[in-house]
């Protein structure tokens, strides 16, 4: 779909932040709306809603944790939290709260706008799901189950396996410890971070050339993974 096809809501406190992503965005072709306060943003999302939104967490008056909750509760388009909030209590409770991506600032433009790609990927329906999916030289067979390097077959535990096809199902999205403990192993174990840290360590001892500098499964310091998207 092309970009002019899709509307971006900004919601961000901050004018000449404001108008840097308006150019941006409007020079990739998106159509752009924006608003300095949640409150505002929140009223704009109801008469336009938009297709993704870029929301600032540090607004005044409702706080950007609370526009992202109020939201979700029936906005189904992606939410990409921009913030300067670092801390990665901040990161885990926005992306728990529904956000699909999170940039910290200062931020590159090209970094955002792949982000914004990403997320609207993901958001657009689907047809028949493809019985395989190849990354590089890694192809998983998902009829069969079966995962391969290059013409070598992986043996993958059901675990492993699904904890993989977990994260290429969303490939490129960041997902938090909690939400692939969730997933993967059901929500009496969404605390267990121990229990990912040794399946991701398998699955990059067997799928990755090198595990310490891994190209498939990429961390998010302390707060999840990334499968790198091709």
């Amino acid at each position: 779909m092309p970009t002019g096809d899709f509307l971006v809501l900004v919601i961000e406190d901050e004018q000449p932040i404001r108008r840097f992503l308006k150019a941006a965005l409007t020079s990739e072709g998106y159509r752009v709306t924006e608003a300095g306060t949640g409150e505002e943003g929140l009223k704009l999302a109801v008469h336009q809603p938009p297709d993704v939104v870029i929301l600032d967490l540090g607004l005044p008056g409702i706080d950007g944790q609370v526009v992202l909750r109020q939201l979700r509760v029936w906005l189904t388009a992606p939410i990409l939290v921009l913030s300067a909030r670092d801390q990665e209590q901040q990161k885990i409770a926005a992306l728990d709260g529904g956000a699909d991506d999170y940039v910290t600032k200062p931020f590159g433009v090209g970094e955002l706008l792949a982000r914004l790609r990403t997320a609207l990927r993901h958001a657009q329906p689907q047809g028949a799901e493809a019985s395989e999916v190849q990354i590089g030289d890694l192809k998983v067979d998902l009829a069969a189950r079966l995962v391969y390097r290059g013409s070598n077959l992986i043996h993958l535990t059901p675990l492993e396996y699904k904890l993989l096809t977990t994260m290429l199902k969303n490939s490129g999205k960041l997902l938090t410890h909690r939400s692939l403990l969730r997933e993967v192993w059901g929500p009496q174990d969404s605390q267990e971070n121990h229990y990912l840290r040794v399946f991701v360590a398998n699955l990059r001892r067997k799928l990755e050339d090198d595990p310490a500098q891994p190209r498939f499964i990429l961390t998010e310091q302390g707060v999840g993974y990334r499968f790198a998207a091709e």
